[in-house]
């Protein structure tokens, strides 16, 4: 059985937090700050990790959804970047993360005759190679014919041939929240809705002004307590400069935040077997399959508004529809999107103007004694990033540190996970569940399916579909309380489910059952749950009202009218 985080665990969190000392104190909750909480915990290091809001609540739940080294940084040439995020990508089909990380396969349509062709089969054969081993077969080159075979949904005269490769796909939010269990299960303590106020600082036996700790408000009660470390690492993405402004003006670099959206159609709107990448003027365009749906994106622009609620304007639409519609035999159109849905890159400043160009690689720095900062990067390098943070600190930690073992050590779920899939039809109907869904299970929670679904002997409403989002069981309502850390709605319905980004209603409908289900298991009484279901679909209604608003300024303004479900002392405050 897996340490659950609960509300127990949170109580016994707070307590070893409030007054006590650790050798790390990682800072945010996002996948890089999880994998350096598992990185140090694997190290044999006493760590503390805190989260502002809920884990993977920024960039890490909002991503393009995939694993995989970036065609586009290739050609950049940034061969580096390109080959560690390969190797990075073959580690999580085949050892880490085999249930949360899967094989995903896009169609390049070649647009111009003659040239085209061996120049993006050159980029491709360097991207098999620097992938190594594989998991995954090498790229192909398919005819006209053979390539509208596979996507009837392209317009003929958008293609001449086409390029067909394989990459990684997984649920980003699900992926974080379980490298931090992961964490927990090596021994770290994890504690989400938990702010960083302040940095502590002490002068040393050698006159040295160093950071040694944090003062902590709990966002849920208002209540604050003092940790102290040897060290403290800022993993906090775009409030990287927030962080690091406690302790100084003058900072090895700074982060700047690039927006991009994402929309979701129904499958049926794209008659397409595989995925697609479009080559845009600015950069590229993905059309990601998605269980029942296709994940259309990305943009690439500045964002200087509010970091914690980006938003998606209507132009950022207006921009993605166009693209892809360029392609389409069928035209998309408005009425077609399911659900949009924003995100943030923390990019490191400095090396362009234009964000799509900026540095996705990383940086590690000593901002000060005892605060590590580390940003920039992507999603799939968040394991080296995690390395390269505590390889920084060891100048604050034990002698006897260890080196890094996080390549040998799987994300929690993974052991065991190979042979339930061997044998899917048996275990699905040992469980009492049809294959189909023993399938979404396994790539969900992996081995750890029975003690999603073990609650139901007890409880016959458990083994029923959610209300409007029969994909998922109520056991993973519950599950995702007294397992996974939820303390909200929007914690339940956009990360440890995707039912806000998976369905029309975009969860409203769902609300209110779910609140009642999970009721008793957090407490609430009937005035929190229907605050909680007021919240949610008040922040829906805006969102969807933010996506009519024609620039960032005005989708903002009517995004932030949405109430905050924070403690009023967390809310218009630095994040954690």
């Amino acid at each position: 059985m897996s340490h659950p985080l609960d509300r127990v665990a949170r109580e016994t969190a707070w307590q070893r937090l409030d007054g006590g000392t650790f050798d790390v104190l990682v800072v945010g909750g996002g996948v890089t700050g999880c994998g350096t909480a598992l990185d140090a915990a694997t190290r044999g290091l006493s760590v503390a990790l805190v989260e502002a809001r809920d884990l993977a609540s920024g960039t890490s739940s909002r991503s393009s959804k995939l694993f995989h080294g970036g065609l586009r940084y290739l050609e950049q040439r940034d061969v580096r970047l390109v080959r560690e995020a390969l190797h990075e990508r073959e580690l999580m089909l085949t050892r880490l993360a085999p249930h949360l990380v899967h094989p995903v396969t896009f169609l390049y349509p070649l647009k111009h005759r003659i040239w085209e062709r061996p120049y993006v089969a050159a980029g491709l054969t360097i991207y098999d190679t620097l992938g190594g081993k594989r998991s995954m077969p090498r790229h192909t080159y398919l005819s006209k014919a053979k390539a509208l075979t596979k996507v009837p949904g392209l317009r003929p005269d958008a293609l001449v041939g086409a390029m067909q490769y394989g990459d990684g796909q997984a649920d980003d939010a699900r992926h974080t929240m379980m490298v931090a269990r992961t964490a927990v299960e090596h021994g770290a303590v994890v504690r989400t809705s938990t702010q960083v106020v302040r940095l502590l600082r002490e002068t040393d036996d050698a006159g040295i002004e160093r950071v040694v700790g944090a003062e902590l408000r709990d966002t849920e009660t208002g209540a604050t307590c003092r940790v102290r470390s040897r060290v403290v690492i800022n993993c906090t993405g775009v409030w990287t400069d927030d962080i690091q402004a406690m302790v100084s003006d003058h900072v090895p670099f700074r982060v700047r935040a690039s927006k991009g959206i994402h929309i979701t159609v129904p499958r049926a709107r794209i008659a397409s077997d595989t995925g697609l990448i479009l080559r845009t003027e600015k950069s590229v365009l993905f059309v990601i399959p998605w269980k029942e749906l296709w994940l259309i994106g990305t943009t690439d622009t500045d964002w200087h508004l509010d970091l914690a609620h980006p938003a998606a304007s209507a132009s950022d639409i207006d921009y993605v529809l166009d693209h892809v519609n360029a392609v389409l035999a069928k035209p998309l159109t408005r009425d077609d999107i399911v659900s949009v849905y924003a995100g943030l890159r923390p990019l490191l400043a400095g090396e362009s103007d234009q964000t799509s160009k900026l540095s996705r690689e990383h940086a590690v720095s000593r901002v000060a004694p005892g605060l590590i900062s580390i940003a920039g990067g992507k999603y799939t390098t968040y394991r080296v990033m995690a390395k390269d943070a505590i390889d920084a600190a060891l100048p604050d930690l034990p002698e006897s540190t260890g080196a890094c073992v996080t390549q040998d050590r799987p994300i929690i779920g993974a052991d065991g996970y190979h042979d339930l899939v061997m044998h899917l039809t048996s275990e699905a109907q040992r469980r009492g569940v049809t294959p189909d869904r023993m399938q979404q299970l396994l790539q969900r929670y992996g081995s750890l399916v029975d003690e999603v679904l073990a609650p139901m002997a007890d409880d016959p409403r458990l083994a029923e579909p959610v209300h409007a989002a029969p994909a998922y069981l109520n056991a993973e309502i519950a599950y995702a309380v007294t397992h996974e850390g939820a303390l909200h709605l929007d914690d339940i319905l956009a990360r440890r489910t995707r039912i806000a980004m998976e369905t029309q209603h975009r969860g409203t409908e769902s609300a209110g059952d779910v609140a009642r289900l999970v009721a008793p298991l957090l407490g609430w009484d009937a005035v929190r749950v229907a605050s909680e279901v007021s919240a949610y679909v008040a922040r829906v209604e805006f969102e969807r009202a933010s996506q009519e608003q024609t620039g960032d300024a005005e989708a903002e303004a009517v995004r932030l009218l949405a109430p905050d479900t924070l403690h009023p002392l967390a809310v218009g405050t630095s994040r954690a």
